[in-house]
């Protein structure tokens, strides 16, 4: 038997308490059906593409997203998920042994990227109120500051005040993950990666587009930055298949995506509402799901999906405790996971 390395050797699977459920909350992925123009894709695809390489670093995606933007292409880059592009940054800016500091709680991915890639970590607790205290971050002289808004696993969103002062006193690079920016009220972080030569702000298709199972992510940077996290991330980590899909959704359905991210916003809402009812007092959110502090959670969980329903525990967050992660989703799932959840808290 050949030993692995001996940092791998406690490093667990990802693999967070799930069966097959008729109803699946747990991913916070757009369960409101997919874009049209990336059906027609899929459809038309020739069958011929199959047995090619894609293109390297998916240029045309990049193309589209800088033109929207408003940069140039050695602005962007894209990845397998916005976890690649994460990842691929955590190898391109830290040598093994040299320190990441990110926000408690957070991604739970972040730590175990951490470990693969050989690096220290320091957690910094949120503040009461869910925001980033910067004088910690900075004061842990971490080589790259990871900060996630909206937060997943929380929802809540981190000050523009804050984040600036981050960004300031940073000794090196600030990411600034914003998976979940498309359904937050506010305009975010881009504008930070477009002026800051600190900031690399990650995003991904597996949200609000409705793109989950083709895996496309992508971050803006300034280009000496993108052209570091080009060269750990690799040349082929986008099919030609899911890029075409990603290219037509951002080119023709904005609407779309709109429509679909305001029905998931309201009926995030209304799912607070009944939560209220039952007692429950969920933290603010401006995500696609909600975070409800509940003592047992992880029991409380397993009973759900005795019920066909499959929700995300949590147990012992900072700040937080015991808690499940809900997503929002059509109203009939829904309304399924609150009888489920009603008779599993009996």
């Amino acid at each position: 038997m050949i030993p692995s390395r001996a940092s791998f050797r406690d490093i667990p699977l990802y693999s967070p308490a799930k069966r097959p459920c008729r109803v699946d909350l747990s991913d916070n992925t757009n369960l409101f059906g997919v874009p049209p123009a990336a059906a027609r894709v899929l459809r038309e695809s020739a069958v011929e593409s199959l047995s090619r390489y894609p293109r390297s670093y998916a240029p045309d995606l990049r193309g589209a997203l800088a033109e929207q933007l408003g940069v140039g292409p050695e602005w962007v880059t894209t990845g397998c998920g916005s976890d690649d592009v994460l990842d691929s940054a955590l190898r391109a800016f830290l040598e093994p042994g040299e320190l990441l500091a990110f926000q408690d709680p957070t991604f739970v991915m972040m730590p175990l990227f951490a470990q693969v890639n050989g690096l220290r970590t320091v957690a910094v607790p949120l503040r009461a109120d869910f925001d980033v205290e910067p004088e910690w971050l900075v004061s842990t002289e971490a080589k790259v500051i990871y900060l996630c808004s909206p937060n997943n696993p929380t929802g809540t969103v981190l000050s523009r005040a804050a984040v600036e002062r981050v960004v300031e006193r940073a000794p090196g690079l600030v990411i600034i993950d914003e998976a979940y920016a498309d359904f937050a009220r506010g305009p975010g972080f881009m504008d930070l990666a477009r002026t800051r030569t600190n900031v690399l702000v990650t995003r991904t298709f597996s949200k609000a587009f409705g793109l989950a199972g083709m895996r496309v992510g992508w971050g803006v940077g300034h280009p000496k930055l993108v052209a570091e996290v080009e060269k750990a991330r690799g040349p082929y980590k986008l099919t030609t298949l899911a890029e075409s899909m990603a290219v037509a959704t951002l080119r023709e359905e904005a609407g779309w995506v709109r429509a679909r991210v305001e029905e998931a916003v309201a009926n995030r809402e209304r799912l607070r509402g009944e939560l209220v009812a039952m007692g429950l007092k969920p933290l603010p959110s401006e995500g696609n799901f909600l975070m409800v502090p509940l003592p047992g959670a992880p029991g409380v969980a397993e009973r759900m999906r005795e019920r066909d329903v499959n929700v995300r525990a949590f147990q012992g967050l900072t700040g937080v405790g015991d808690a499940l992660r809900i997503g929002s989703a059509p109203w009939s799932l829904l309304e399924t996971a609150l009888v489920a959840l009603r008779e599993s808290l009996r």
